[in-house]
């Protein structure tokens, strides 16, 4: 797993090691990565990414909002509670040396403090356990999401835009969804 574009282009990212299984981690294949920051830097959506604050709910390794701050986002704000999880995110923010850049909250992203608006939003929730909405509901509910906000919801179906949001767009990678929306202001 690495970098696909921007500044840090082609460094390689901790990943879950064998001795990790427990951890339940899936990372974004470096493949659905690339397409999907294709899709988000092609001007459809105007610019989600360059100087804006980005949130990375269930981020896993933290690629996706360490590839959004590659590519010229702010700051990332990455969510997860599992300490494997926190262990890879803080190895591969110190890798790309950009702690004043990223903040790490090791809390269950169905229970976010309040925060700070955020424009960008990957949503990677485990498939199949229905942690997407609540997350997303909760992050509206703290103030995490800036009007207009785009959200990159990764799921292994299409999700529906539930109330306060538009779907902009759904595109399939193999067994992965990928659904963008837009936070309703």
């Amino acid at each position: 797993m690495r970098i696909i574009g921007g500044t840090y282009r082609g460094t390689a990212l901790a990943a879950v090691g064998k001795g990790d299984a427990g951890a339940h981690l899936r990372p974004t294949t470096d493949r659905v990565r690339e397409s999907l920051f294709n899709v988000l830097q092609g001007g459809r959506f105007g610019d989600p990414i360059n100087d804006m604050r980005v949130l990375d709910l269930f981020a896993g390794t933290g690629a996706l909002g360490l590839e959004a701050l590659s590519r010229g986002a702010a700051h990332v704000t990455l969510v997860d509670s599992g300490r494997v999880a926190q262990k890879l995110i803080r190895e591969n923010v110190a890798k790309l040396r950009r702690q004043d850049d990223a903040t790490v909250l090791g809390v269950d992203a169905v229970k976010l403090p309040q925060g700070e608006a955020c424009q960008l939003v990957f949503l990677d929730p485990p498939y199949g356990q229905a942690l997407g909405g609540k997350a997303l509901a909760t992050a509206k509910a703290a103030g995490w999401l800036a009007p207009d906000a785009v959200i990159v919801w990764e799921e292994s179906n299409p999700q529906i835009a539930p109330p306060g949001f538009t779907g902009l767009d759904q595109r399939r990678y193999g067994d992965t969804w990928v659904s963008f929306l837009c936070h309703d202001a």
